[in-house]
């Protein structure tokens, strides 16, 4: 089979369309034929040498994909070559074909094509397990999304209006919060030209948010334990704002507030099966009912790789960028 490859670290040229040997799926894996993958922040941190894989995942980037089963490896029940689905990867998701744990797999929703679907595991599993497992938000609280307009962010909008909360966000551009408005979003926060901290209170009557989706760490540490209402609770998901922050931790305990900070990707294959079957049980009927849908910027040939990892680092994309399998 072929795969993006990165013989060494560097920019979006150092990912490499090559042949590779094809995976043999193991016990509890499938394999499947891949449709499409989607790319993510930690792929550009992978190319860049900054976050290898964990231990016995496939080297080649790509955490989420879609495609069709062909093939099923030992002690694995309740599919069949042939289906359609999605999946939760550890990375191989840049490649013709990955195997995959059976825990991690997914049906494509009604509505939503098999291209499309890859937009879907990895920013519904981020979000689902962060905002709902984690910082539990609930009908009529108010989430505030850093990012709004990228792939977890126009995803977490739709899921937070989905349950009844009022959301904010923030983004760059005028065009971007448009899109975010689209998508269902509150209290809108260019963070070129505004303090969200002085927005999101004003918004909310001087409260502030009941839960935060960060994806920018250091930088935005101070302010969140700002932005947050009494027992808020703050996630974090990503540092593009660096990794050492200093936190008032008078402040926090003035809010008795909370502070998580999850990964998906190391984390064990019985912790990534129970995230994937609470978002089969609680997403899956949104998806399939039409009232979340996956938001696509644009599909570029997986060969091509490199140019969908300058589009992603420009930061000019709404939703994901998806990379279609030749």
């Amino acid at each position: 089979m072929h795969a993006i490859t990165i013989p060494e670290p560097g920019g979006p040229e150092a990912l490499v369309w090559d042949e590779v040997p094809d995976p043999v799926p193991g016990e509890g894996e499938v394999l499947v034929e891949v449709v499409a993958g989607a790319v993510n922040r930690a792929d550009i941190l992978q190319r860049q040498g900054f976050y290898n894989p964990p231990p016995g995942a496939s080297p080649y980037p790509g955490l989420e994909c879609s495609g069709r089963i062909a093939e099923l490896g030992p002690g694995v029940s309740g599919w069949a070559v042939g289906d359609e689905v999605c999946a939760l990867l550890s990375g191989g998701g840049y490649a013709e074909k990955v195997a995959v744990p059976a825990g991690q797999l997914l049906p494509v929703p009604k509505g939503v094509s098999l291209t499309q679907a890859a937009a879907l595991p990895e920013v519904v599993c981020t979000v689902w397990s962060n905002v709902f497992m984690v910082a539990h938000l609930r009908p009529g609280e108010t989430l505030l999304v850093h990012g709004g307009s990228s792939g977890i962010g126009t995803m977490a909008i739709q899921l937070a209006k989905a349950v009844g909360a009022k959301v904010a966000v923030t983004a760059g551009s005028k065009e971007k919060l448009d899109r975010c408005a689209e998508l269902g979003a509150d209290i809108l926060v260019n963070y070129r030209e505004q303090d969200f901290v002085v927005e999101v209170k004003k918004a909310t009557d001087g409260a502030g948010a009941d839960v935060i989706l960060d994806n920018m760490g250091a930088k935005y540490l101070d302010r969140n334990v700002q932005a947050l209402a009494v027992s808020g609770r703050l996630a974090i998901i990503g540092m593009q704002g660096g990794v050492k922050g200093e936190l008032n931790i008078g402040a926090l305990l003035a809010k008795r507030g909370a502070i998580s900070a999850t990964s998906l990707r190391a984390r064990p294959l019985g912790e990534k099966a129970a995230i994937v079957a609470a978002v089969r049980e609680h997403v899956w009927p949104l998806l399939d009912a039409g009232h979340v849908r996956p938001v696509v910027d644009r599909e570029i040939p997986m060969n091509d790789a490199a140019e969908a990892h300058r589009v992603l680092e420009e930061s000019g994309h709404v939703g994901k960028v998806l990379l279609v399998a030749p």
